[in-house]
């Protein structure tokens, strides 16, 4: 753009000029060659215009573009900061829940005999730990029990530790245990 404007006021100083050197010559050869130079930086200046107005459309399309990709950016921005404050709030929800469950983990571990709870901690290393018994189905591994299995379930003791034959789970017996 700054090139284009550059050549027509080159031009239009040249034009001037020329049209000042016309009106003082008193050649007729002279004043043909400067009438024809006049003509042609005239059709410069005409060209160079057309090619002013083009740059000028593109740089407003290039405007509208850039405006448009800053708009969409902002509103990803502001997208991203919501998305950051949600994550930060999930975050402090799950720490404070966390940070809850150990408490009353803490608290259920001390009514619990201490070699109960070692085996529960082992057990726990490579399984879920402890799983209900639901229906005749352990709820760590999804699997159901054989009927040997529930049958020695069903005879043992209520105090009596039972694991899960396929993981290893301390069984929960409830009333849904189907046993």
């Amino acid at each position: 753009m700054a090139r284009i404007e550059s050549d027509v006021a080159m031009v239009d100083a040249r034009r001037a000029r020329d049209a000042e050197r016309l009106n003082s010559t008193s050649n007729m050869k002279e004043a043909q060659g400067l009438e024809s130079e006049l003509a042609s930086l005239a059709r410069r200046k005409s060209d160079l215009e057309d090619a002013e107005l083009e740059v000028m459309e593109r740089l407003e399309q290039a405007d509208a573009a850039v405006a448009e990709q800053e708009s969409v950016m902002a509103q990803t921005n502001a997208e991203g900061a919501a998305l950051s404050a949600e994550a930060k709030r999930v975050v402090a929800e799950a720490s404070a829940a966390f940070e809850a469950a150990t408490r009353d983990r803490a608290a259920v571990a001390e009514t619990v005999a201490g070699d109960l709870l070692a085996y529960y901690d082992r057990v726990s290393a490579r399984s879920s730990g402890a799983a209900l018994l639901r229906r005749g189905t352990c709820e760590g591994c999804r699997m159901v029990l054989a009927g040997t299995d529930l049958q020695a379930a069903r005879l043992a003791a209520e105090d009596e530790v039972i694991t899960c034959p396929e993981c290893g789970c301390i069984l929960v017996r409830t009333e849904e245990s189907g046993l």
